[in-house]
């Protein structure tokens, strides 16, 4: 059930890197991408997929990993991420800022959840970095970074609290809270 999937597909920041992601299931991740709708049907949306360990070594130092934990500067060698899809806008084709690279960041996301996989939206880079150390052409703008991997680390969905405080934080035990407002407070009644 989609509802299902929806729980499973939390940010996950913490991998098992020996865990190999097929260039197969990037490749199906990429279709379910292609098939979302996209403003005007302009489908200006290209990835730069990786599954490769020299690719990925390129991509991993220009991402930043948890902005709430301010003492983790991200997964150490071995928890990291074993696979990324990189979301260009193709500005050739639209310049224009939509809302496409969203709808197609979840879309892969639930894709790896029911492949059994893990992930974490990145919009936090250093961009010039990432394009310099992977090559990406001048008319191809990073928008997202999709880190993928098989998850790592347990993610507790826990109820806000009362006093507003949004910050995930993790445990003793290295398992990642992460509050949500409920249900009654974010439906707005008249």
């Amino acid at each position: 059930m989609l509802s299902d999937l929806v729980r499973k597909s939390r940010s996950y920041r913490r991998f098992d890197e020996s865990r190999i992601i097929d260039e197969t299931d990037l490749k199906e991740l990429v279709e379910l991408a292609r098939l979302t709708p996209s403003s005007g049907n302009m489908q200006p949306l290209k990835y730069l997929i990786s599954n490769r360990s020299d690719l990925n070594g390129r991509i991993f130092p220009h991402l930043q990993w948890a902005g709430y934990l301010k003492d983790w500067p991200g997964p150490e060698e071995g928890e990291r991420p074993s696979a990324y899809i990189v979301i260009l806008r193709d500005t050739s084709i639209f310049k224009a800022q939509t809302c496409d690279h969203g709808i197609v960041a979840q879309t892969m996301l639930l894709g790896a959840a029911e492949k059994g996989l893990g992930g974490c939206i990145i919009s936090n880079m250093d961009r010039d970095g990432l394009v310099k150390d992977t090559g990406i052409e001048d008319h191809l703008e990073i928008l997202l970074v999709l880190a993928l991997g098989k998850p790592a680390e347990e993610v507790r969905i826990v109820p806000a609290s009362t006093a507003g405080d949004m910050k995930y934080w993790r445990d003793e035990e290295g398992v990642h809270h992460v509050p949500k407002r409920s249900l009654e407070e974010i439906i707005i009644k008249r």
